[in-house]
């Protein structure tokens, strides 16, 4: 008990990538085998994830549970892994929605080993960023997490897929070029990468003291912008959206499902981070540029979803709108830092990250089981369906409810958080941003009355293309999701409380 104690963030991480190496020991033409055995394996890192969360102490400051082992002596990198109330509530989330995707994709047939073995790589490279406490560490694990995605949309994704994989390559790889370049300045300068020793370093130098032989603000400006743009493009913030739409709708559902509930949420993780932290007073100089980002993503994302004629790519253009309030916040929460509105928005912006993993997750799935039964994510094709699938309808209308930002629901008591802490800051940002927010309910509205509601199309009542229930697998996989949006709604304090600890200590 011990030793899983000391060790339970490595074995938590590394887990995955364990059982990925096992897999490909397993006989090639035992398709069953290979699916379960995926499932079975993403299920230990969840349940030490619960027992982390548990045994975490939401009442103590700093960083716990960590681990530092030398890692690359020449240079003062360590492999330093720890969590704090903020990246616990993302290690819940990466753990809990990697098998409800495994579980999703049991209708994969085609090159079934390699494909779990790619999901398996990819939660490690994913639990790597959330648990990263050196930067080098943290960058390694940035990069190994988009090699897996790449080929999860290029082998297994639709007709346009080799289009979107390279796309969503060039433009996370792209912005990853300043990150890495901002790391390693700060590691020469400091001669280490470690976060905790960083952020003291750092912030203790004044803004006259020369660098280089530049001054520290004109350092830290180009530094902080460096960061900004890699972490934009994950999130990803307007104008830098371009490449999710295409990475969302090309990809296979078990992979829509992990790009929008966790991959999204590594820029915000960034932010929260790294860029708040480390960049205080830039933070604060430019939270109206990225507000005015996040206003843009808000409602050109929202418009852009309403336009949608493809169900899939209308769900995936509501992340965009979603998380344009995970940045809201952080933006309000660079320029009130320290104050009791500070704070809220910042709630609101990593339970906003949370929730978001839940509803589009599962927003994707859905898209995925009616795509499954009739090929169209067409929404012109259909209409009428409530009485053919009640099942699925019910399903599909409260988990659209969560995405809206229903009252009783877990997406209102984030939205609400980031709108109350950022108005008293940014009352015109917040203000605009209300647009979006109304034409959430209309895009939402408008897909399940294009789906559910209206005349019935008679292609999908009768014979070889009857329209078939949500079947027992399928309905496992909301389940848990369901279950988690409801609860917050009604009950968020038991999250709140540990993300609020980490979020008073930080800022």
């Amino acid at each position: 008990m011990q030793f899983l104690n000391e060790h339970l963030l490595s074995l938590i991480l590394f887990i995955p990538t364990f059982a990925a190496l096992i897999m490909l020991f397993l006989p090639g033409e035992e398709v069953k085998l290979h699916r379960w055995f995926a499932f079975a394996a993403s299920l230990i890192p969840l349940g030490l994830t619960i027992y982390l969360w548990n045994l975490f102490d939401s009442n103590k400051t700093g960083f716990q549970f960590q681990e530092s082992y030398v890692w690359y002596e020449a240079i003062h990198s360590s492999f330093h892994l720890g969590v704090d109330g903020i990246s616990l509530s993302m290690v819940l989330l990466t753990t809990l929605l990697t098998p409800l995707a495994i579980l999703a994709s049991f209708t994969v047939s085609d090159k079934v080993k390699a494909f779990f073995m790619l999901f398996l790589f990819l939660e490690t490279g994913m639990l790597g960023v959330f648990l990263a406490l050196d930067l080098l560490i943290f960058f390694v694990f940035w990069e190994i997490g988009l090699v897996p995605m790449y080929f999860l949309i290029n082998q297994w994704g639709s007709a346009n897929r080799n289009y979107a994989s390279l796309k969503f390559m060039i433009y996370t790889m792209g912005g990853s070029l300043g990150l890495l370049l901002a790391i390693q300045m700060l590691g020469v300068l400091f001669g280490t990468y470690d976060l905790l020793a960083l952020y003291q370093r750092w912030n203790s130098l004044s803004a006259s003291d020369i660098l280089m032989g530049m001054p520290v603000h004109t350092i830290k400006t180009i530094a902080f912008w460096a960061f900004v743009i890699a972490f934009a493009i994950k999130v990803p913030i307007w104008p830098f959206h371009t490449w999710l739409p295409d990475a969302h709708t090309e990809a296979p559902t078990g992979g829509s499902m992990i790009l929008a509930g966790v991959l999204l949420k590594l820029g915000a993780y960034g932010f929260i981070r790294l860029v708040l932290p480390f960049y205080p007073l830039e933070s604060k100089i430019f939270a109206g540029a990225l507000a005015a980002l996040a206003v843009a993503a808000i409602v050109f994302g929202a418009f852009a979803s309403y336009a949608q004629t493809d169900f899939k790519r209308l769900v995936a253009y509501s992340s965009v709108n979603h998380m344009g309030f995970v940045v809201l916040g952080i933006a309000a929460a660079g320029l009130a830092a320290g104050t009791n509105d500070a704070h809220i928005a910042m709630n609101g912006a990593v339970l906003q990250m949370f929730n978001h993993g839940l509803s589009a997750a599962g927003m994707f799935f859905l898209v995925g089981v009616i795509y499954e039964r009739t090929h169209t994510r067409n929404l012109n094709d259909f209409g009428g369906l409530f009485p053919l699938v009640p099942v699925y309808g019910g399903i599909l209308i409260f988990t659209s409810m969560a995405s809206l930002g229903l009252p009783g629901l877990n997406g209102f008591v984030s939205e609400f958080l980031v709108v109350r802490g950022a108005y008293p800051v940014l009352k015109i940002y917040t203000a605009i941003s209300m647009i979006g927010l109304l034409f959430t309910g209309a895009y939402i509205l408008k897909g399940i009355k294009s789906v559910l509601h209206g005349p019935m199309n008679e292609h999908w009542a009768h014979g070889e293309h009857k329209l078939t229930e949500i079947n027992t697998r399928e309905i496992l996989v909301m389940l848990p999701l369901m279950a988690l949006i409801l609860v917050i709604g009604v009950w968020p304090a038991w999250i709140l409380d540990v993300i609020n600890k980490a979020v008073v200590a930080l800022f």
